[in-house]
């Protein structure tokens, strides 16, 4: 009796066996539709970053949280003095302010004579005074990155790229980089003479093209042709406007060269080659059933 509960018990787990495996075989299809592998719902919870944030920003000034570095420049641009504020630097706004206010009372005040006395130095007091407005704005953002506190943290690249974009080259000194500030100053300067020549050549092509067509009687015709005059206008005015983008892409090299290799400052790149292969054990799945597959892990360092 004994043995033939033994065989019946024998019996219902052989039949059992199938159909265990078949419930697994049943789960392991339904995970696999319904798990989802490449899941960015985490990813789009956590990636807020944006290029400029009012609550980061207005929160940094009431030193409620951290604001960054990027947030603060562009905030200051708008309301100057924001990057002082944030960096409890109080006693500077009154020079900063002080400063842009006096130069663009200077500006309106000499245009004003300049517009009424027509004399030349007043078009000149009235240059001063605006670049002068400039340099204290300029200095206001730059007082800002400099002094910004970024937890010891070198080289930064927020504090690389605004340095860049700046003063061309800066970014590159203060990565350490001093060789590439020639290459890059060359750059822009070469382009700028260009511009300056090529738009030289353009108001004098011009004005012969205008000669050559006008049509008063007292206009002394040019011995050039307007046909001529015309062709050279049209390539000296293209190769000006070549020009300035190539200032344009010169800038634009440098800040990115700046923002790259501060990046790329905590990478480390050796000769060392070595691959290492030993056993693995790869779960697959994270059910109570599933069974975890036995395999090699290669790994390489460079």
């Amino acid at each position: 009796m004994r043995f033939g509960r033994l065989i019946a018990l024998a019996g219902c787990l052989l039949a059992a066996l199938p159909l265990s495996a078949q419930y697994r075989d049943d789960q392991f299809k339904r995970d696999a539709f319904t798990q989802t592998y490449a899941d960015t719902t985490e990813k789009s919870k956590t990636d807020t970053s944006q290029l400029f944030s009012f609550k980061e920003y207005f929160g940094g000034l009431g030193h409620k949280r951290k604001s960054s570095l990027r947030n603060l420049t562009i905030g200051s641009a708008v309301l100057v003095g924001g990057t002082q504020i944030y960096n409890k630097q109080y006693w500077k706004l009154p020079i900063i302010y002080g400063g842009i206010g006096a130069g663009i009372y200077g500006g309106i005040h000499f245009n004003k004579l300049y517009q009424n006395t027509g004399d030349e130095k007043y078009k000149l007091y009235r240059t001063l005074s605006i670049a002068g407005a400039g340099l204290f704005y300029w200095g206001s953002l730059m007082d800002g990155v400099v002094c910004y506190d970024n937890g010891g943290k070198y080289p930064d690249p927020a504090k690389s790229t605004i340095y860049s974009l700046l003063l061309p080259g800066l970014g590159q000194l203060y990565n350490g980089e001093f060789w590439k500030v020639p290459i890059y100053w060359g750059l822009m300067a070469g382009s700028i003479h260009f511009v300056i020549d090529n738009n030289t050549q353009y108001k004098r092509w011009k004005w012969i093209y205008d000669q050559a067509t006008s049509e008063d009687p007292e206009v002394e015709k040019p011995p050039q042709s307007a046909e001529n005059a015309k062709y050279y206008r049209d390539a000296y005015r293209r190769m000006r406007d070549y020009s300035i983008l190539a200032v344009a892409i010169s800038y634009l090299l440098q800040v990115i060269d700046a923002n790259v290799f501060a990046y790329m400052q905590d990478f480390e790149v050796n000769d060392d080659i070595s691959m290492k292969v030993a056993p693995s054990v790869v779960p697959i799945g994270d059910y109570a059933m599933a069974r975890p597959a036995v395999g090699l892990s290669i790994g390489l360092k460079f």
